[in-house]
């Protein structure tokens, strides 16, 4: 009986600047993103450092790649959908190498009565489905618990548990 060996064949597809151009045209149009996922995406694609600088380049200067850009639709879309507070949407940004301005641009697109009457409301929403929870110092911290994680400013943590439980 003959043995047969399987031959692992490398399938790594190779880009052209020029293609890599393209497909991150497509990838930025498609979402707002930031330089790091976009340089992480073209190492992934086994995009030399020089070809990365040149696609870089080429999405900045015909606009397809704007940090401003994404960190103030990152802020209005995780404030507005995941509720997140401005804890976690500064640590988000940062943990995406955003600048300081940019974060604080970013900011700017949530307004104040938003943001409170968001938190309010997320908060209450929280607290009634607790009704299980018997024990009211579980009930304090496992609703803290939930408001700090999504990032909201503990004095209005523990200001609205006092409030909703005393």
């Amino acid at each position: 009986m003959r043995n047969f060996y399987l031959r692992i064949v490398s399938t790594h597809t190779t880009y052209t600047v020029e293609e890599a151009k393209r497909r991150m045209e497509r990838y930025c149009v498609y979402q707002e993103r930031c330089h790091k996922e976009v340089n992480q995406k073209l190492r992934d694609m086994r995009m030399i450092p020089e070809a990365i600088d040149i696609v870089i380049h080429h999405l900045l200067q015909h606009d397809f790649l704007n940090e401003s850009r994404f960190s103030q639709a990152f802020a209005r879309g995780k404030f507005r959908t995941k509720k997140w507070g401005k804890k976690r949407i500064i640590q988000e940004l940062k943990f995406r190498n955003i600048s300081q301005y940019n974060i604080k641009l970013a900011l700017k697109e949530i307004t104040d009565p938003e943001y409170f009457n968001t938190f309010h409301s997320l908060a209450e929403k929280r607290f009634a489905s607790l009704t299980s929870e018997k024990d009211l110092q579980k009930k304090r911290k496992k609703l803290a618990d939930y408001l700090l994680y999504r990032g909201w400013e503990s004095h209005l943590v523990y200001e609205k548990i006092k409030e909703l439980i005393g």
